[in-house]
């Protein structure tokens, strides 16, 4: 299954643009360590861009992505994009094997806290966030409440890197579709 017939079935299931764009984000940094460890990139991406497909139908964790994972294989996704999805979300007791699994977990929530440091930001904009913002309101534990630092912390420990190196990593893999995830802000590429 190519690019855009993912595309095409998120579209299929979700309404939400917010939540289009959190699957865009992870796709991003999907995309981003399948070309830094010399994986398929668009196996990578595609598995990013699903991963939370199922969550507007199934909003619930007794349901997410369990019941998902039958949507997706009668729609004819690989079995093992299934189970890196289905591993993303501890409740399943799916244990991380491969580096696309691990990459997922790590991926996931750590989008979602960029996201909301940068729209905070004057210029609302991935273009000028370093991770010194992110860092900060990282603190502030009422600041994105919904973004589970312990999660993001233990899955990029899993996923062997550094915090910080990681969240740098998943910055520059966002700001590479910025304009298509509302995060350019006020500001051009060009102006860094």
């Amino acid at each position: 299954m190519n690019r855009e017939e993912c595309l095409q079935l998120v579209e299929k299931y979700v309404k939400n643009q917010n939540l289009i764009h959190h699957m865009m984000s992870v796709e991003a940094a999907m995309r981003f360590y399948a070309e830094k460890y010399n994986q398929n990139i668009e196996e990578w991406g595609n598995v990013g861009l699903l991963h939370d497909f199922d969550w507007e139908i199934h909003p619930t964790l007794d349901q997410h992505p369990q019941a998902g994972a039958k949507i997706l294989k009668e729609e004819g996704i690989p079995d093992h994009w299934i189970r890196a999805i289905l591993s993303h979300a501890d409740h399943t007791n799916i244990t991380r094997e491969s580096l696309m699994e691990k990459a997922l977990y790590a991926c996931d929530e750590i989008t979602g806290l960029i996201t909301a440091v940068a729209l905070v930001r004057p210029s609302k904009s991935l273009y000028d966030l370093e991770v010194k913002s992110v860092k900060k309101k990282w603190k502030d534990k009422a600041f994105a409440a919904g973004a589970n630092r312990d999660e993001i912390e233990t899955a990029t420990k899993e996923f062997g890197l550094d915090l910080w190196e990681h969240t740098n990593n998943v910055i520059l893999a966002m700001r590479k579709i910025a304009p298509g995830i509302n995060l350019a802000g006020n500001i051009s590429p060009n102006q860094i």
